[in-house]
C-alpha cells in the first residue's frame, strides 16, 4: 500500500509566462509557493479475485478490465507512459475542489506518478517527477497548461522559477528570514468563489496569439522580479499586496474569460473592506481569490465577503512525498493456477461446493 501526499500551490506573479509557447519564444518567470492543502493518491496491487484489473475512485468509480477502458485522461496515460496494464487500485481525495484554479489537476498527475513508481519500488527525483508530469499533460494529453504547476507540486516551497527559451528551467528556493515568511503569510487571505471552471478551457481564450497579448505579458513577468526585491529587502510587505493588484489588472486584460462581473464585484468590494491587493489564483474565470490584507483589516474583509469560504493555510515546504510506504508484491496468477481467475463469489461458491462434498 502507498500514499502519496502532493500540495496544491498558489502563484503571486508570472502566471501566463510559463505557457511553452511563450517561454520558448521570450522566456518566463514565476514567484508561487504550495500551502498545506493537498491532493491524496492510495495506490495498490489489485487481488486477483475480480473480474476488473484496474479499480479507479476518484469523484467517480471505474472498474476495467484494460488501460483503453479507463475514461480518466491522466489516469489511463499515465498508467500506459509506466507500462503498468492493469492488477491496481487507485483512490483519490483532496482537500479542495478541482476546477479551482490551485493546481489540481497537475497535483494529481505528479502523485499518481510518484505512488506508481512507489508501487514499483522506484524512488524518484523532484526533477523526475516534474518533467514526467510535463509531458504527460501537455505532450501526450496536448493540454492547454502552463508548466509552473507540475513544478511546484514535485518541488513545494516558495520558489522563483525561471524558464528559458531552451526548455530548461531554473527552480529556485527563495530563502526568506522566517520572521519574513511569517508577515508574508500573515497577510494573506484564501477565499473561495464558489465558481468552478476549467482553466484549460480560460487559458485556451488567450494562450492561441500570446503574441498579441506580448506587452500585459512583459509586465506581468516583470513583477516577478520586483516582488521578489520587495520580499528579500525588507521593505514595506504592502508593496507586495499593491503589485498584486498591479498583476492582476493586467492578467484580467489577458482575455475577457480571466474575470466575470460576479469575480469583479468580490474582488471590489474586499478593497473597500481594506485589501490592499489579490488575484484569482489560476487561470481565471473562478476558484480561489488570493487577497492581500493587513491582518487587523482582515475581520473586515471577510465580513464584505458573506456566503464565501475562508481556506486558513500555511505554507507547504516539502512538495511531493509518499507518507505511507508498505511493500507489497504483486500478484502473480499463474504461478497459483489462475491464469484465467474467476470472480471471487464463484471462487468462494465453489470452496463451500467441495466441503460440502
Amino acid at each position: 500500500m502507498i500514499i502519496c501526499r502532493t500540495p496544491f500551490r498558489i502563484s503571486f506573479f508570472g502566471g501566463g509566462t510559463d505557457y511553452p509557447d511563450w517561454y520558448r519564444a521570450h522566456g518566463g518567470a514565476v514567484l508561487a509557493t504550495t500551502i498545506d492543502k493537498y491532493c491524496y493518491l492510495t495506490c495498490r496491487y489489485l487481488p486477483p479475485f475480480f473480474e476488473h484489473r484496474i479499480r479507479v475512485v476518484y469523484r467517480k468509480i471505474e472498474t476495467c478490465r484494460t488501460i483503453d477502458e479507463v475514461t480518466h485522461p491522466s489516469v489511463r496515460e499515465t498508467l500506459r507512459f509506466l507500462k503498468i496494464d492493469g492488477g491496481v487500485e487507485l483512490h483519490h481525495d483532496g482537500d479542495l475542489p478541482a476546477r479551482s484554479g490551485m493546481g489540481s489537476s497537475s497535483a494529481f498527475t505528479v502523485s499518481l506518478l510518484h505512488a506508481l513508481h512507489a508501487l514499483r519500488s522506484e524512488m524518484v527525483t523532484k526533477s523526475q517527477l516534474a518533467h514526467e508530469s510535463l509531458h504527460l499533460e501537455q505532450n501526450v494529453l496536448r493540454e492547454t497548461v502552463g508548466s509552473q504547476d507540475q513544478v511546484m507540486a514535485a518541488y513545494g516551497g516558495l520558489r522563483h522559477v525561471k524558464f528559458h527559451p531552451s526548455g530548461e528551467m531554473a527552480i529556485d528556493s527563495l530563502i526568506l528570514p522566517p520572521s519574513r515568511m511569517a508577515e508574508l503569510q500573515s497577510h494573506l487571505l484564501l477565499v473561495y468563489t464558489g465558481i468552478a471552471r476549467t482553466a484549460a478551457d480560460v487559458a485556451r481564450s488567450y494562450v492561441a496569439n500570446l503574441e498579441a497579448r506580448r506587452r500585459q505579458l512583459r509586465i506581468i513577468k516583470e513583477l516577478v522580479e520586483e516582488s521578489i526585491d520587495i520580499l528579500a529587502s525588507g521593505s514595506d510587505i504592502r508593496a507586495f499586496g499593491e503589485l498584486l493588484h498591479e498583476s492582476w489588472q493586467a492578467k484580467r486584460s489577458l482575455s475577457s474569460q480571466v474575470s466575470n462581473s460576479e469575480i469583479d464585484d468580490l474582488y471590489a468590494r474586499a478593497q473597500e473592506a481594506g485589501a490592499l491587493g489579490g488575484k484569482l489564483t489560476g487561470a481565471g474565470g473562478g476558484g480561489f481569490l488570493l487577497l492581500f490584507v493587513e491582518p487587523d483589516r482582515q475581520a473586515d474583509v471577510l465580513a464584505a465577503l458573506p456566503g464565501r469560504i475562508h481556506v486558513p493555510f500555511r505554507f507547504d515546504t516539502a512538495g511531493s512525498q509518499i507518507i505511507f510506504y508498505e511493500p507489497q508484491k504483486e500478484y502473480e496468477p499463474a504461478r497459483r493456477g489462475w491464469e484465467s481467475p474467476l470472480p471471487f463469489r464463484e471462487l468462494v461458491s465453489s470452496d463451500m461446493t467441495a466441503e460440502a462434498s
